[in-house]
């Protein structure tokens, strides 16, 4: 009897041991992926679960707005919701959580409550584990209004606007047409107390949009809240110039090879046809390059690098004009249409190359039909580009003060002779460089707006509409 006693008190002790033992087992683990921070109309709930063998009893996602509690999904689930499993050890959970598919959703905090369960001890014991997430509801779209006044713009050219925005952590800027300009902090433009939702935003209207193309701010929230507001603005009109290059054989092998060798991710058809690789490169290795460009401005600094007029290279003559509209003939026959987005300045041969206004590098090296280029960042989506270059002498990352060394002059690239070919560029888009080298354009265009939004009432500027195309005038 004692015997039986003590093997049952062991037995008891082994199972009351396994019994903590197993409580003491690692619970489903709960990750709560989306939302990060924000449900609007729409919004997707989105959750990983670690649990051995992918196996649990229990999960259950329960929404909360105050005493308000709407559970989501529970086991086994079904539509709207997907819960998949990943691999041995992982599950995933998807449901749409927005206001569309929970209609009781009211704006304001929103508590995401994921609870799961597994079996451990054959089956015996469960443990569980939650989880708790904090967002917002957002139902109203973010608002934006314009603070500067009198925007007057050069068609190819650049303007920029002062506007504010509510809430101030939305995406927001200047859409122009299909385009769109960011806005940045007032801060980075030198309005040290600017409240946050103040914002400033460079734009432009491109040579290749017409002019009646409609120009709005926009202010857009990570869930799709949306809206767009008008401002005041008037465009001028510009012509563009039609020019002739002329194509023959010598130009051809000094340009096509060099190209060729230095941009081995470009298939040409047949590299012994010098004029079809010309065309290929002159269509495709242009909008390639273009392209990149548009790439790079992604990473321009939120604030202003520039200080006053950019300077036009010293003691050069103008070879090319700004969106130029150029016919390539070859052997008396017109074989390709391109546009000439910036202007030719010819000195002498390997003359220096000065930076146009402080920035910093963004691109120094090679870049197909630019040649040897060097792109200088001037921060808010602002860059000016030198290309052709013979040799350069910064490197990316470097930051270069106003009329400081960026290589010499060459004529690498798609280039007939030694000059350099500068742009200024708006979120990687070239625009003239005629308004930026005025100092009239740059206090009446940047600097009285600014200069409003600093000190409120006081004067509005003229709004004499020649001074928004002065600047602009053909060269």
């Amino acid at each position: 009897m004692t015997k039986l006693i003590v093997v049952l008190i062991l037995l008891f002790a082994a199972a009351a041991g396994a019994w903590h033992m197993a409580g003491r087992a690692d619970p489903p683990a709960i990750e709560i992926v989306k939302p990060e921070r924000l449900i609007g109309p729409s919004g997707d709930l989105e959750v990983t679960i670690t649990t051995p063998g992918g196996e649990l009893t229990q999960l259950e996602v329960v929404l909360q707005q105050g005493d308000a509690r709407w559970p989501v999904f529970t086991l086994p689930g079904g539509e709207p919701a997907r819960l998949a499993r990943v691999d041995a050890n992982h599950l995933q959970l998807y449901r749409p959580i927005g206001k569309r598919d929970v209609p009781e959703l009211e704006a304001g905090p929103l508590s995401i409550h994921v609870t799961a369960v597994r079996r451990v001890l054959f089956g015996l014991r469960e443990i569980r584990s939650s989880a708790t997430h904090q967002v917002e509801v957002r139902l109203l779209p973010p608002q934006a209004g314009v603070v500067s006044q009198f925007h007057y713009i050069n068609h190819g050219g650049s303007e920029m606007v002062v506007y504010r925005v509510r809430p101030s952590d939305v995406d927001s800027g200047v859409r122009v047409g299909d385009y769109e300009y960011p806005g940045y902090p007032a801060t980075g433009a030198g309005i040290a107390d600017a409240e946050p939702g103040l914002r400033v935003a460079f734009f432009a209207l491109l040579w290749d949009q017409d002019v009646t193309t409609p120009i709005s701010l926009y202010a857009r929230d990570e869930v799709g809240n949306e809206s767009r507001a008008s401002f005041d603005y008037r465009v001028f009109p510009k012509s563009f110039r039609k020019s002739q290059i002329n194509l023959d054989d010598r130009f051809l092998q000094k340009v096509v090879p060099e190209i060729l060798y230095n941009t081995p991710e470009l298939k040409v058809d047949n590299p012994s046809d010098l004029l079809g690789s010309y065309l290929q490169i002159n269509r495709e290795l242009r909008r390639q390059n273009n392209a990149r460009i548009t790439e790079l401005a992604s990473a321009t600094a939120p604030t202003i690098l520039w200080d006053g007029a950019f300077k036009q290279l010293i003691n050069t003559a103008v070879e090319a004009g700004f969106a130029d509209q150029r016919s390539y003939v070859y052997d008396g026959k017109e074989v390709d249409q391109q546009v000439h987005l910036g202007f030719d300045l010819a000195s002498t041969t390997n003359a220096p190359v000065l930076a146009a206004n402080r920035g910093q590098v963004l691109h120094a090296g090679w870049l197909g039909i630019y040649g040897n280029c060097v792109i200088v960042d001037h921060g808010m989506g602002l860059q000016s580009l030198y290309a052709h270059l013979s040799t350069i002498d910064v490197g990316v990352g470097d930051v270069v003060e106003k009329s400081g060394r960026l290589g010499l002059s060459g004529a690498t690239g798609l280039a007939g002779g030694d000059h350099l070919h500068f742009t200024m560029l708006i979120g990687g888009h070239a625009v003239t460089p005629i308004d930026w080298w005025s100092e009239q354009w740059i206090e009446d265009r940047v600097l009285r707006k600014l200069h409003q939004a600093t000190t409120p009432g006081s004067g509005e500027g003229s709004s004499d509409e020649s001074s928004g195309g002065l600047a602009a005038g053909e060269l």
